[in-house]
């Protein structure tokens, strides 16, 4: 059964075009092609570089934080409170205002003191802004690094500027050794996020980043099986340009540097929109949907890809809406308020909101008491 399985999954014509075998994939002596096996260096590339995040942003990232004066807000602890602390893992951080009531009955406490707890008790599970710096700056640093090695990979390669030559003489294209370590080290980065997923700042499109993660690990390593290598350094490559932008956005929002920050956010706009909803799918999805139907006919491997390449696209209009959204209020706030993907933190206390109600009844108070004193 076993042998089956490996014969079906490994049948030809899933991944190759007709009159296409593996024999003529085998290396020659002027020819290395890609091999499955090869997919395994991505592993021990994700553990080194989740070791070398940590020593980044421990040596790196912290003191960088310190310099530009990053502090993490002070918190007041929830208190102690079985109950609460209970129905909080077990049930629901989000109260309903019913549930409340209930809460109310069972701890013999005030509706207010309930809600705050549970603000208190939600902001505590947050990361700090210190948290969110260093894995900002990590982030940061790899695109930089790779869209760079990528630039160097690809300037000189006829398919970066004639994107009908990605299919010449396909699949019998030979791996280049810059091609191998680029593929290497990007798989082995959205591995070592998958890795992480579960210790990283959580944000509201948590769900579609391990979408995103994955259907990027299926893209590279099904182009690899197959040879579509010279069209994943060029999806891999556009999809890094903006990726650093975001992240640097960040670093400067964070450090409260909002001249720049504003900035940034606009190229970045402007480069997401350019590279995610303009060349991705008019140049890069149509070179793979209708040069290869030049060459040879439709497989499973032409329709697998492509549908992958969909799939990335439907998450690009996803968060194109958001950063529209952020556009929105930035043009009208003439701020930004931070990633609309981020969990906010919330007022942990009603301290602010009390003192607030008191000045303004002390001072509708005082108006009253000035308005009749002038009229007499």
């Amino acid at each position: 059964m076993l042998q089956t399985i490996k014969d079906w999954l490994w049948w030809e014509r899933l991944w190759l075009p007709e009159k296409v075998s593996w024999a003529d994939l085998q290396d020659k002596e002027d020819r290395t092609y890609a091999k499955a096996s090869q997919l395994y260096a991505a592993v021990p590339c994700a553990l080194c570089l989740l070791v070398v995040r940590y020593l980044f942003e421990r040596y790196l990232a912290t003191p960088l934080a310190n310099a530009l004066g990053i502090r993490d807000k002070v918190r007041l602890t929830a208190e102690e409170n079985p109950t609460l602390e209970k129905y909080f893992y077990s049930q629901t951080r989000n109260p309903s205002q019913a549930d409340v009531r209930s809460l109310c009955k069972k701890t013999g406490w005030p509706e207010r003191r309930v809600e705050v707890w549970f603000r208190r008790k939600r902001n505590q599970d947050r990361p700090g802004l210190r948290k969110r710096f260093c894995e900002a700056s990590w982030r940061c640093g790899f695109y930089l690094c790779a869209f760079l090695g990528g630039l160097l990979a690809l300037y000189d390669k006829p398919w970066f500027y004639d994107l009908k030559e990605v299919w010449a003489e396909f699949p019998k294209q030979s791996m280049l050794p810059s091609q191998y370590w680029y593929y290497t080290l990007e798989m082995g980065f959205y591995l070592s996020l998958l890795l992480s997923l579960t210790f990283d700042v959580k944000r509201k499109d948590f769900k579609e980043q391990v979408i995103h993660h994955v259907a990027t690990m299926t893209l590279l390593s099904f182009s690899w099986i197959s040879n579509y290598i010279r069209i994943g350094t060029l999806v891999m490559a556009v999809h890094d340009s903006s990726d650093i932008l975001l992240e640097g956005g960040k670093l400067f929002n964070y450090a409260k540097w909002e001249q720049t920050a504003n900035v940034m956010f606009v190229i970045f706009t402007i480069v997401f929109m350019v590279t995610r909803l303009v060349i991705f799918p008019f140049w890069l999805i149509h070179c793979t949907w209708v040069y290869p139907l030049e060459r040879f006919d439709p497989f499973f491997g032409y329709y697998f890809f492509n549908i992958m390449l969909m799939v990335l696209q439907i998450l690009h209009v996803y968060w194109a809406f958001l950063i529209t959204r952020m556009a929105y209020k930035f043009v009208f706030s003439k701020q930004l308020d931070g990633d609309v993907r981020s969990d906010e933190e919330e007022d942990d206390s009603d301290s602010q909101k009390n003192i607030k109600h008191k000045m303004n009844h002390i001072n509708g108070a005082m108006n009253g008491a000035r308005d009749r004193a002038n009229g007499h």
